[in-house]
């Protein structure tokens, strides 16, 4: 092929590759309500724009081949927005016939001021915020209440993998234990293979091989999940059983980050066993009184 039709060849698979991506995506992974009456698989055109910054026309054009230039602030959003890996990455920057991006910089995970204060407005409802190789860094009261402080915590005792599969206490703690943790793991493997190059993450990795045979067994059937939500069962040593319905958000301005919120429901009478925990809580933690803004 020469020229101009190279050049025609080159924008289809951009387009091509642009739309597979995007058809792989449901709205709620990227933090947007599904709606009724939906026909497209995975996310619209428009949202990819809306979530770009980008106006639909000119996305649309993209897609269809139109000949466009993105700049490289526009080619590394649409990354952002569509999760793309790293290998996936440079196939983009290669379509857009963009120079090779930079390795992606593995920057100090941290919780804003403001997204401290997005978590506290849970209330009631048990929130905590996990980064790259989940590992939690930040938990409302409610989820210190119900899962333990993790200001008492350091290095691997604050990852919620590790947890899982090397801490006893888990296996009683969750309810379907062998079930819960194949989904979590498949998740795990999901997030994992944005950070094909986290020497951090290649460590816990290579503890996990040796410190749990479950982990050990079930990492090489490369399960897969994306998304984290779905209900969940505890059972709490001092109240018994919990029932809750678990969603996941991604931080949109730090994609590394995720918040995780748990939402009490009514079987198990688990509103009044949770306001129990967290008015324990809130005296325990130097309040002096029980939580009563937001509880149930």
């Amino acid at each position: 092929m020469a020229g101009p039709r190279q050049r025609e060849y080159r924008l289809e698979e951009l387009g091509d590759f642009l739309r597979t991506r995007r058809a792989r995506l449901a709205p709620e992974d990227v933090g947007l309500p599904r709606g009724a009456r939906r026909k497209t698989p995975g996310l619209r055109r428009g949202e990819v724009a809306q979530l770009v910054g980008v106006s639909v026309d000119w996305y649309t054009w993209l897609e269809q081949g139109h000949p466009i230039n993105p700049s490289t602030q526009v080619l590394e959003r649409l990354v952002l927005v569509l999760r793309l890996d790293a290998n996936e990455r440079n196939h983009l920057f290669l379509l857009a016939q963009q120079p090779p991006p930079p390795p992606l910089p593995l920057e100090t995970e941290s919780v804003s001021p403001a997204l401290r204060h997005f978590l506290d407005q849970f209330g009631p409802r048990p929130a905590f915020i996990s980064g790259r190789r989940w590992d939690v860094l930040a938990r409302n009261d409610a989820a210190c209440a119900v899962f333990g402080d993790d200001s008492q915590r350091t290095g691997r005792e604050r990852n919620t993998i590790w947890n899982v599969f090397t801490d006893p206490l888990s296996r009683q703690f969750i309810v379907n234990w062998e079930e819960d943790a194949r989904y979590l793991l498949a998740q795990f493997r999901n997030s994992c293979a944005r950070y094909p190059d986290d020497p951090q993450l290649a460590e816990l990795l290579h503890d996990l091989m040796l410190a749990s045979p479950e982990f050990r067994a079930w990492w090489p059937d490369h399960e897969v999940q994306s998304g984290q939500e779905g209900r969940k069962t505890l059972n709490h040593p001092q109240v018994g059983h919990l029932m809750f319905e678990r969603l996941t958000f991604q931080v949109f301005d730090t994609p590394d980050l995720k918040v995780i919120v748990y939402t009490p429901l009514e079987e198990a009478d688990t509103p009044r066993k949770l306001k129990q925990l967290l008015d324990a809580w809130c005296q325990r933690s130097g309040q002096g009184q029980p939580c009563q803004e937001g509880c149930p």
